[in-house]
C-alpha cells in the first residue's frame, strides 16, 4: 500500500488555493517522488511506514505539497510527460518549438527538496 504524506486539506493550506479535484491522485504521485528522494534517509516509522516523529511527518507533508505545487506550476500531472510549446524573441532572433519544462519523472522540486533537507532527512547517507 502506497504511503500518502499529505491530505488535500494540507495541500490547500500550503498553496492558499482550493485543492484541485484530483488532489488525492496528485498527492499520491508526489508522495512517490518524496519516497524516491528518501531512499537512503533514516527516520523512525510505524508499521505502515509513516514517520512517527511529528517534525518528520510535517516535513514529508510539506515536501509532498511542495512537489504537487511544483508539478502544477510546470503544467505536469505527475507523470512527467507534459511539455509546453513556447516562443522566445530577443530582438530580431526568434526561437520557437517544443520546450519541455515539465519535471522529469522522479524529479524533486526545489521547495520539496529544501523541506526534506531542513528536517535533516536529506542527504541520506548509508553507513
Amino acid at each position: 500500500m502506497a504511503r500518502i504524506y499529505a491530505t488535500p486539506e494540507e495541500l490547500s493550506a500550503w498553496t492558499g488555493q482550493p485543492a484541485p479535484p484530483d488532489a488525492e491522485r496528485l498527492l499520491a504521485r508526489a508522495s512517490e517522488d518524496v519516497d524516491d528522494a528518501l531512499m537512503s534517509a533514516v527516520y523512525a516509522t510505524d508499521a505502515a511506514g509513516m514517520p512517527t516523529d511529528p517534525a518528520d511527518r510535517q516535513a514529508l507533508a510539506d515536501a509532498t505539497c511542495a512537489q504537487v505545487e511544483y508539478q502544477l506550476a510546470a503544467d505536469d500531472d505527475g507523470t512527467g510527460a507534459t511539455g509546453r510549446y513556447d516562443t522566445v524573441r530577443i530582438g530580431s532572433v526568434e526561437l520557437s518549438g517544443r520546450l519541455d519544462i515539465a519535471p522529469a519523472a522522479g524529479t524533486l522540486g526545489p521547495r520539496a527538496y529544501r523541506a526534506l533537507r531542513r528536517a535533516g532527512l536529506l542527504p541520506g547517507v548509508i553507513w
